[in-house]
């Protein structure tokens, strides 16, 4: 049996576990980031981290195969460079020679979102399939493309940003400088901003009761919660933003007819509140409507597990 560690660097956490070559994730652990802080900073803490936990698994390092790590951002794989991650302030990082070094180990680098993907292709709701895109409803729209076992990276290794594809012409401003981008419309953040405008023009809204009071404590199911217990103004937020994600989830399906579409982040555990109206709206107007074969659209299965898994399976694509 193979080991590795995977370990997903995101802007607030860096989280790392041990995986077996089966997918089992054994034990995991997390510390802060601390950004904004230098490369070799961040290396320095990635490496403590993947002995603390291969120590937690009651390993040695010399049990430990490879080291994967899924990071924000673009990343060149044949060499190991971070070329651009924009919540840490890196580029041109060569972070794969830089923990090679410090672990004595082979590192694999990938986008964090492509390792997500690549976990629930392997051994999660993608299981099995030949081809698979997976999309991450988080802060932004996040996602990876699995074509015939392999991870889409384009030339440039930035494929699979599947929130910057424009749903609105002339839309709401997005960070990357279009306007009208689908992540203003179907990421969490843009769900909080949502139901926040909903609750002002509805004082008596549930919303706030579920909200205490204080729209700082709005979040992604603050509207679902609401909906379920009959609120009308909270179900005119769900239905708006469900037909936003039908709409681009259709466009997606559209351009790639995958045999799964896999819908991932916090927002996915809303389940079939979530997936069931994308099914219905996929089927009536998708281009490939009148096929027998048709994509399987669900939600993933390995909920915040799956960077760190598919991180540390990384080594076996």
């Amino acid at each position: 049996m193979k080991y590795a560690v995977g370990i997903d660097l995101g802007g607030t956490n860096i989280a790392a576990g041990v995986v077996d070559e089966t997918g089992k994730l054994l034990c995991s652990r997390t510390v802060k980031t601390k950004a904004p802080c230098t490369p070799d900073e961040i290396a320095d803490r990635i490496a403590a981290l993947c002995r603390a936990v291969t120590e937690d698994a009651g390993m040695v390092p010399e049990q430990i195969a490879w080291i994967g790590a899924g990071v924000p951002g673009s990343v060149d794989k044949n060499t190991g460079i971070l070329e651009y991650a924009n919540n840490l302030g890196f580029r041109d990082v060569p972070l794969g020679t830089m923990l090679g070094n410090r672990l004595q180990c082979p590192v694999f680098l990938d986008n964090d979102a492509n390792a997500a993907a690549w976990a629930e292709y392997c051994v999660g709701a993608g299981k099995g399939c030949c081809d698979m895109v997976m999309m991450t409803l988080g802060t932004g729209v996040g996602g990876g493309i699995i074509e015939k076992g392999h991870i889409v990276a384009g030339c440039n290794w930035a494929a699979g940003e599947l929130g910057h594809f424009v749903i609105e012409r002339g839309g709401i401003p997005c960070s990357c400088g279009m306007c009208g981008c689908f992540e203003q419309y179907a990421s969490v953040s843009a769900l909080v901003r949502q139901t926040r405008k909903a609750m002002e023009k509805a004082p008596k809204s549930l919303m706030w009761k579920l909200a205490g009071n204080d729209e700082q404590n709005v979040n992604g199911r603050t509207a679902f919660d609401a909906m379920r217990q009959g609120d009308s103004e909270a179900k005119e937020v769900v239905d708006r933003y469900i037909y936003d994600l039908c709409i681009g989830v259709t466009s997606m399906i559209n351009i790639f007819q995958p045999e799964v579409f896999c819908i991932g982040g916090g927002i996915s555990r809303e389940g079939e509140t979530l997936i069931a109206p994308i099914r219905k709206y996929v089927k009536q107007y998708g281009y490939a409507r009148g096929s027998k074969h048709q994509p399987r659209i669900t939600a993933a299965r390995l909920a915040g597990d799956a960077g760190i898994i598919g991180a540390a399976l990384l080594g076996m694509q």
